[in-house]
């Protein structure tokens, strides 16, 4: 404000000069005073653009420095009071903006660190539903191999069944999903704002260890309740009735009381079964050569496929494939599996298993009539089952026993109507 009323003076004083010359006799001692006032307007003039361009050059660097996010750099002083007062508020400014930058990227960095390395499954989308990333965890869950993969592809991209479940997601809603590889997940379509506009990311949670750990419990004490109650039961029946069977003179009576006590040991060994099913004991794996394994199971395999009429083909490499397994565990799982294909196909059936290098994988493949879209997520749940004999017992040992070797696998029917158990070791 003082410089400008300065430099204001002076214009008047130097026009004043500069319109009383004229009127004066050149040489006079006036016109000497005059001129020389005009002079000294000039350079005052000089003096005070210089005094006041600098400041302005001061203004327009720190100006450059801002549109170029130069934090680094400081303004210099210009040598005016008020000049310099404005290069210290800028400069103490710059060093706010600087302090505040390193702590948003410092900020960034540990979030997206925390993003990174979490367990739960993160996926960014455009509104048109397109993925503009996610994490390692979500990468996972829906079978790519990194999350780059996932970049500007769509959800049901990789043909995973817990992608198309999240594709037909609601803005705010929550599912609960129980896959057909026995892995359950919480899923949640969400969103946030960003530069005024609403972006749609989805969270899902892996909760299978969690949901097993409470079925298990739950089955356990069912199981041992019923294998305590009826056992005790079924002895003294036994007992009671093998007596009486022995005692009597009428045959007939007898063979009556003898198919009682037979069915009452095979119930008792029925109830046996499902209480050894809460007792499968941790996996002790060494390194084995899975192919020689399964050419020695053949002829197991071969005979349960026998008893219901189908016909049993196996396909193996020639060269050796070592895991490191639990032989004896696996042998049961795949008896499983392979006798529930079997009692699928029936009669005139197929059954194949096919052992891939690449994992190394099982396939297991038969011709049944297919599992329906309702029965697929329930396959692994506790005493589920489809067979108007079943238990439900079989596919919750298979199930034990993949997961406690942390192998992946999954059983749906494809398009071409044949029904696929896939076992991928890790």
């Amino acid at each position: 404000m003082i410089a400008s009323r300065k430099f204001s003076f002076v214009i008047i004083l130097l026009f004043s000069a500069l319109g009383f010359l004229p009127l004066l006799e050149a040489g006079s001692v006036a016109y000497r005073i005059v001129w020389g006032i005009a002079v000294l307007c000039v350079v005052l003039m000089v003096i005070f653009h210089r005094k006041v361009t600098r400041p302005l050059r001061a203004i327009a660097n720190g100006v450059y420095m801002l549109r170029e996010q130069d934090f680094t750099n400081r303004l210099k002083h210009v040598g005016d009071k008020e000049a310099d007062q404005v290069v210290d508020l800028f400069n103490g400014m710059m060093m706010s903006l600087k302090r505040e930058r390193r702590k948003l990227r410092e900020q960034d960095y540990l979030l997206a660190l925390l993003i990174d390395v979490s367990p739960m499954g993160i996926i960014l989308l455009e509104p048109d539903g397109i993925m503009k990333g996610g994490n390692r965890a979500a990468a996972d869950f829906l079978g790519f191999i990194s999350p780059d993969e996932m970049k500007g592809g769509s959800l049901t991209a990789n043909g995973s069944r817990l992608g198309s479940i999240l594709a037909r997601l609601n803005d705010k809603e929550v599912r609960v999903v129980r896959l057909n590889d026995s892995m359950v997940y919480r899923c949640s379509r969400l969103t946030f704002m960003e530069s005024g506009r609403n972006h749609p990311f989805i969270l899902v949670e892996k909760l299978t260890d969690e949901v097993m750990k409470a079925e298990r419990k739950s089955y356990e004490k069912v199981i041992r309740m019923m294998a305590h109650e009826v056992n005790n039961s079924l002895a003294s029946m036994i007992t009671v009735i093998s007596t009486a069977a022995q005692e009597t003179s009428d045959s007939d009576m007898a063979e009556a009381l003898t198919v009682c006590e037979r069915r009452c040991r095979d119930m008792g060994a029925f109830i046996t079964k499902f209480a050894s099913a809460v007792k499968i004991p941790e996996p002790v794996r060494v390194n084995t050569d899975l192919t020689y394994m399964l050419r020695s199971w053949l002829p197991t395999f071969e005979s349960i496929c026998a008893t219901t009429g189908a016909r049993f083909t196996i396909t193996l490499p020639e060269d050796k494939i070592m895991v490191m397994i639990d032989s004896v565990q696996i042998e049961q799982a795949l008896i499983n599996i392979v006798k529930n294909a079997a009692e699928s196909t029936g009669e005139g059936g197929e059954v194949s298993l096919k052992l891939e290098k690449q994992g190394p994988t099982i396939t297991i493949t038969d011709n049944g009539p297919g599992i329906s879209s309702e029965a697929s997520g329930m396959l692994f749940v506790p005493f589920f089952t489809t067979k108007p004999s079943g238990h439900g017992f079989g596919l919750l040992l298979v199930s034990e026993v993949l997961n406690a070797h942390q192998s992946r696998f999954s059983l749906e029917t494809g398009s071409d109507g044949l029904t696929r158990f896939r076992i991928r070791f890790v």
